[in-house]
């Protein structure tokens, strides 16, 4: 049996810095999506929503700039939400290349059915995590997606 576990620790431990970002990640979405289960919302989708809240009408590309995706990532993301007309998807009439999302008014509405159980999830995070640890995650990963930290870590790349 100790043979097993010492095998296990193994295949959790790494010291690659991304793929622990990522299995937290993916762990915490897990979290978050079931939590947020009962909006029928995923964490990507009320993310999503919650950025266009804020900040709409916007482009694909200004969206996706905004959550740190891909465009075609976010255009496949888009789709369920706008079948179930919680966007609007229109053509920007200054360029007509481009496409405009906006909240619907059930997007609205969906959003804010979601924000309680948004905040049931935060607050298991930080039970679970520590409020003043939470506040300095989300410190460091604001660093992390920051153009700063993108542009140390290309010059590391190139020296």
């Amino acid at each position: 049996m100790a043979g097993r576990k010492g095998a296990a620790d193994a295949i959790n431990a790494s010291r690659c810095n991304c793929t622990a970002l990522r299995k937290a990640t993916r762990r915490i979405s897990q979290l978050y999506d079931t939590a947020l289960a009962p909006s029928g919302l995923k964490t990507t989708q009320r993310a999503i929503l919650a950025q266009l809240g804020r900040s709409e009408p916007v482009t694909v590309g200004q969206l996706a700039e905004a959550l740190v995706m891909d465009a075609g990532a976010l255009a496949h993301t888009l789709k369920p939400l706008e079948r179930e007309r919680l966007v609007a998807v229109t053509v920007d009439p200054g360029d007509r290349r481009n496409r405009l999302i906006k909240l619907t008014r059930q997007g609205r509405a969906r959003l804010a059915e979601s924000d309680a159980l948004w905040a049931k999830a935060q607050r298991g995070f930080e039970v679970a995590f520590g409020r003043v640890e939470s506040e300095a995650l989300r410190q460091a990963l604001q660093l992390l997606v920051s153009e700063r930290f993108n542009s140390t870590f290309e010059e590391a790349l190139s020296a």
